[in-house]
């Protein structure tokens, strides 16, 4: 299935997005692996069985709740304006207060620790989640100046940086439950690239 498959966008009755808000949800919490149809009908008040009429697979969910999460990084950065710095400190309260930093992991990073066990659709689809940011990341850290030990690394190689530094970040503070988890693992990178401290 193609993350850039327009019927999955096109799509927007109140049903599907209740489903695909409250899959995200259960991923970001409990995992792909344990995510559970029973659960997620439960939770959006349906039947299990009408699940199906909406997603006939997990792993159709799992891609829709991807390309979604897609649609909204690309949303988010349409709307981003400022300074590289401005907008790379944004780029990491986006991960710290919009995915949740303390409560939920990013939904792509929630798929890594079954990563043999999901379908080949789902890793590329999470794949192509992690490149549309790394892209991006890679565009507006080559309009940063960078000095110390980042002046000779590649801005793609510093992208990769961040993204894998924000995913631990999330992670080390869903563990504690401690969003300060998550400044502190960013702290020495935010140094490293001269941006403003985060608030």
């Amino acid at each position: 299935m193609s993350i850039a498959n327009p019927k999955l966008l096109e799509d927007t009755s109140d049903t599907r997005l209740s489903i695909l808000r409250a899959a995200r949800e259960l991923i970001q919490t409990r995992s792909y692996l344990g995510l559970s149809f029973q659960e997620l009908a439960d939770r959006v008040g349906i039947r299990k069985a009408s699940l199906y009429h909406h997603f006939p697979s997990k792993e159709a969910l799992g891609i829709a709740v991807l390309e979604r999460s897609i649609h909204q990084f690309d949303d988010w950065v349409g709307q981003l304006g400022g300074a590289p710095q401005v907008q790379l400190q944004a780029y990491i309260l986006m991960f710290r207060d919009v995915l949740g930093a303390g409560k939920r992991v990013c939904p792509g990073g929630a798929l890594g620790p079954g990563w043999d066990s999901i379908e080949p659709g789902l890793q590329q689809a999470v794949r192509q989640m992690r490149q549309r940011q790394i892209d991006w990341l890679t565009v507006v850290i080559g309009q940063i100046k960078r000095t110390g030990s980042k002046a000779n690394a590649t801005p793609a190689q510093i992208a990769a940086e961040v993204f894998a530094v924000c995913q631990g970040a999330l992670l080390s503070a869903r563990i504690t439950g401690r969003a300060s988890d998550f400044n502190e693992a960013l702290a020495p990178l935010i140094v490293q690239l001269h941006l403003p401290a985060l608030p």
